[in-house]
């Protein structure tokens, strides 16, 4: 599992980043970032959410 954050949509509400911090931060400017590529085992579901609950539609899943 991938996921790709749209920086033109991240507002830098770090849900990603609660949700899945071993997956997620934020950089300098505030935006999500991913840490991990591909999502390491055992972190799918926690980025799933992250994914769902993003309230920009920020992140997408890439498989």
């Amino acid at each position: 599992m991938r996921v790709i954050v749209d920086r033109d949509r991240c507002e830098g509400n770090a849900i990603c980043v609660k949700y899945a911090p071993a997956v997620f931060e934020l950089d300098e400017d505030d935006y999500a970032v991913v840490t991990s590529d591909p999502i390491p085992p055992g972190e799918e579901e926690r980025s799933e959410k992250a994914v769902a609950e993003c309230p920009r539609a920020a992140l997408s899943r890439a498989d």
